[in-house]
C-alpha cells in the first residue's frame, strides 16, 4: 500500500472531514460523505469527489470502489429527497405555495405541468447542476416518477457527474484542488444564476401586484 505523507492529507473544513472519513472506512466513507452532501448541499461534492480520486491515486482505496461508493452515496440521499417529496405530497405543496407571499398556486401548477413534459430529463441532467443536483430529487417524489425510471436516471446522471471528478482528482493526483477551484466558479455561477431569476420573479410579481392594486384604487 502505498502511504500519504501528512503533509499532503488535508485536515480542516470540508476537504478535512472527508478525508477523515475515508481514512476510517475507506471507499465507504466517500460514499457516506457524497449521500450526506445531496440532503445538505451546501458540503459541496466539488470538493469531496475529487478527494476520493486522489486518495484511491495515493492506494488507499481502490478507483473503482471510490467510483461505486460516491454513486451509491448519491443514488441514498436522492431517494431519501425523494421520499421527502412523496410524504409531502401535492395536496401539502400547494397549501405551502398557498401560504408563501408573491409565489401563487398556479406556480404550482405550471410546475407540475413542467416537470410531467421534461422530469426524466430534468432527473438525469439535473444531477450535473450545484444546488439544483439534490433539490430535484423532491419535485419527483411529489410528482411520484416511478422509483425503477428516478433510480435509474440518478444512478446514470450520478455516476457520470461523479466519474469526472474522480477520475480528474486521480490523474491530477496531488493537485486535485485544482478540480476544486475551478468547478467552484461553476458553482458561484448558477448559484448567481439562481439568485438572479429568483430576484427577477420577485420584482416581476411586485410591479404586478402593484398594478393590480392601482387599477382597484381607480
Amino acid at each position: 500500500m502505498i502511504l500519504i505523507a501528512a503533509s499532503e492529507v488535508p485536515t480542516g473544513g470540508v476537504a478535512g472531514w472527508a478525508a477523515s472519513l475515508m481514512e476510517s472506512v475507506g471507499a465507504v466513507g466517500a460514499g457516506v460523505a457524497i449521500a450526506l452532501e445531496n440532503l445538505f448541499p451546501p458540503l459541496p461534492s466539488e470538493v469531496i469527489l475529487p478527494l476520493a480520486g486522489f486518495t484511491a491515486s495515493q492506494g488507499r482505496i481502490s478507483l473503482i470502489a471510490a467510483l461505486v461508493w460516491t454513486t451509491v452515496g448519491s443514488v441514498v440521499g436522492a431517494v431519501a429527497l425523494y421520499a421527502i417529496g412523496a410524504l409531502l405530497g401535492r395536496e401539502r405543496m400547494i397549501a405551502i405555495a398557498a401560504r408563501i407571499p408573491l409565489v401563487k398556486v398556479s406556480d404550482i401548477h405550471r410546475t407540475e405541468a413542467w416537470f410531467s413534459r421534461h422530469g426524466t430529463k430534468a432527473v438525469l441532467f439535473g444531477r450535473m447542476i450545484p444546488i439544483f443536483r439534490s433539490m430535484i430529487s423532491i419535485p419527483a417524489g411529489v410528482e411520484r416518477m416511478r422509483l425503477s425510471v428516478f433510480l435509474a436516471l440518478t444512478t446514470a446522471g450520478s455516476l457520470t457527474w461523479n466519474a469526472i471528478f474522480v477520475l480528474a482528482g486521480y490523474l491530477l493526483g496531488m493537485r486535485w484542488h485544482h478540480v476544486t477551484d475551478l468547478v467552484g466558479l461553476y458553482s458561484k455561477a448558477v448559484l448567481g444564476a439562481a439568485v438572479l431569476a429568483v430576484l427577477a420573479f420577485t420584482a416581476v410579481r411586485l410591479l404586478r401586484s402593484g398594478k393590480g392594486d392601482h387599477r382597484a384604487s381607480q
